[in-house]
């Protein structure tokens, strides 16, 4: 019995202490040689394989996804992704990128907003040249564009929109009209000027004053 306790404590010693000598990631040889990008539109393919040019050093098996995500995410126009590891040396990566609704000024600087609310860095781009721009404040800004999407005011329609340090909003339309807002209770406004304006009587006013209670002053 001591002798097979003896020889059991022996073979324990020798297999913890046992160093194979092979390299474990030389046997998974699977460097990346080629990453494929799909599902942008907007932002290039060199801008994102310039963020991933690092990876072409990786082996497959062994990637960090986390230095994969934090180059993604530097890139502001990103909404999400997906990385899919294609054996043996191939790496997939498909975007999905933000849709701009509006260009808002703040302190001399220009964004896009998203239509979840997110800032995109500014860059001319010809499809978004068109989109209404934004004075003011961007979450209120996004809490009064999901309140015209839920009453179904025509966006399309709206060439800027100016927000008053006094908490109201100017809404200027493509055609010259002007809807001067009131602080609160904005949406009945809203509501009556998409009635108002189906009306030929209304036709040749050009600004639908709101601001007082109770009150339409047209001009």
């Amino acid at each position: 019995m001591k002798k097979s306790f003896i020889g059991f404590f022996l073979l324990l010693i020798l297999l913890t202490t046992y160093v194979p000598k092979f390299d474990l990631s030389k046997n998974f040889n699977y460097f990346i040689k080629e990453i494929k990008v799909n599902g942008n539109s907007i932002i290039k393919d060199e801008e994102i394989l310039k963020k991933l040019n690092f990876l072409y050093k990786e082996n497959l098996f062994f990637l960090n996804i986390e230095k994969i995500e934090k180059k993604l995410q530097s890139e502001t126009f990103i909404e999400s992704y997906k990385i899919k590891k294609i054996y043996p040396d191939t790496l997939k990566i498909t975007i999905v990128e933000k849709l701009p609704i509006a260009i808002l000024f703040n302190k001399k600087k220009k964004f896009y907003i998203s239509d979840r609310g997110n800032l995109i860095n500014f860059e001319e781009i010809e499809i978004y040249e068109n989109l209404p721009t934004v004075l003011g404040d961007k979450e209120k800004f996004y809490i009064l564009y999901k309140n015209l999407k839920d009453i179904e005011f025509p966006l399309e329609k709206i060439k800027s929109f100016y927000y008053f340090e006094a908490g109201r909003w100017d809404l200027l339309l493509l055609e010259d009209k002007l809807i001067k807002l009131p602080i609160g209770n904005y949406l009945f406004s809203l509501k009556n000027y998409m009635e108002s304006n189906n009306d030929k009587n209304f036709k040749n006013f050009k600004i639908y004053d709101y601001r007082i209670k109770d009150q339409l002053i047209l001009n």
